[in-house]
């Protein structure tokens, strides 16, 4: 019989100030900034989104986190995976959340780390090319002190474990492989020293094409990254042409539309992307992951991307090829990633807005119960 699947949803820490962002962006800043100055792109654009239920919070207040996790718990999510951001030479950002979690021992909810290795810069916020926060890998001492950081968040009770070995997510594989090749072997050589029976190390699905062994390069599983794929020949083909005229051009099949002078977004229609979705398994576990919702263009402006026509049918459809898909798998766990809990400036969210409430939310609890999977 199969396992009870247990949904774990990304979840993004920045929304508390920060130096290095009162810096870079103005006194205050936080991911609510982007959210709250979002205009509409074109007619019909449905910008801004507000928040429902838990309003423009403050991560740093413990109760937001208590009520985040009981919402979550009450809907079927199994856990978060935070965003963890370690540049290297011991550089850390936004890490005061996970470190309250961890000193306070709440919200009581199970949790992991994706480690977010990848240069920050400000192209997508018009800053150019400016390079605001680097990754690097400098040596062995720094990788020791990243895993010591580590190390009391692995031995928490809540801390999510294949077994005996907490899952630590990569996100960015290959920038990790080349800049240091030996990063995991080593990582599972301190996990195994400090009394566990390994690490469980996922890549995640940044990359759309599937160019890396990830078996050895020593994963135990990855992400599916199914959805970029699906998504991708439509981002591609697509010029920045105006809301109305794609869905024109599309009803009347017509092909050779060419660019128009002023500034358009770029759109695809949800419906299209979910329908072309399909799980497929590499030489590892792969675990499927859902989009309930995107729209970037709070963060990125005319550079974002929509996802438009987005629906809870729409997500319960993804639903339902995930648990299709992990119903003949013999995976030590049936993780079924969401992205995201709360990526508010990519319109990437399960919270409730004002729109849509807990619809999203509800579906996911619908879904799952339906299959007797996750009562």
């Amino acid at each position: 019989m199969m396992k009870k699947i247990k949904p774990l949803a990304f979840y993004l820490p920045q929304y508390h100030p920060v130096p290095e962002n009162d810096e870079w962006w103005g006194k205050g800043f936080t991911e609510w900034t982007n959210v709250a100055k979002a205009k509409p792109l074109f007619e019909g654009h449905d910008q801004p989104i507000y928040p429902a239920d838990l309003g423009y919070y403050d991560l740093r207040l413990p109760e937001v986190r208590e009520q985040q996790a009981q919402m979550a718990k009450d809907y079927g999510v199994h856990g978060f995976i935070y965003y963890h951001y370690w540049f290297g030479n011991s550089k850390q950002l936004l890490e005061r959340i996970a470190k309250d979690v961890l000193e306070t021992g709440k919200p009581d909810f199970p949790f992991c780390f994706c480690w977010a290795n990848e240069t920050w810069s400000g192209i997508w916020h018009g800053l150019s090319e400016k390079i605001l926060a680097e990754q690097v890998y400098p040596d062995e001492k720094d990788l020791i002190a990243h895993f010591e950081y580590l190390l009391p968040f692995f031995k928490d009770d809540r801390y999510i474990k294949v077994d005996n070995k907490p899952v630590f997510i990569i996100y960015d594989p290959n920038h990790l492989h080349e800049g240091d090749p030996y990063y995991i072997s080593k990582f599972r050589e301190l996990a195994k020293k400090n009394g566990f029976d390994d690490l469980y190390i996922m890549a995640s699905n940044k990359l759309r094409d599937d160019l890396l062994d990830y078996k050895s390069l020593g994963y135990n599983g990855k992400i599916s990254n199914a959805f970029q794929k699906a998504w991708g020949p439509y981002i591609e083909a697509k010029e920045y042409i105006s809301h109305y005229k794609y869905y024109k051009n599309r009803i009347k099949g017509l092909i050779g539309i060419k660019r128009k002078k002023q500034q358009q977004v770029r759109m695809q229609n949800a419906e299209l992307v979910v329908n072309d979705l399909k799980f497929e398994e590499q030489n590892i576990p792969t675990f499927p992951c859902i989009l309930p919702n995107w729209d970037n263009t709070p963060r990125s402006g005319y550079r974002g991307i929509i996802l438009d026509n987005n629906s809870p049918a729409l997500f319960e459809k993804q639903i339902e090829k995930a648990v299709e898909y992990l119903e003949d798998k013999k995976y030590p766990e049936p993780f079924l990633i969401i992205k995201s809990w709360n990526e508010w400036a990519e319109g990437n969210i399960l919270e409730p807005d004002r729109k849509n409430g807990f619809a999203y939310l509800e579906t996911l609890k619908k879904t799952l119960h339906k299959h007797d999977i996750n009562e």
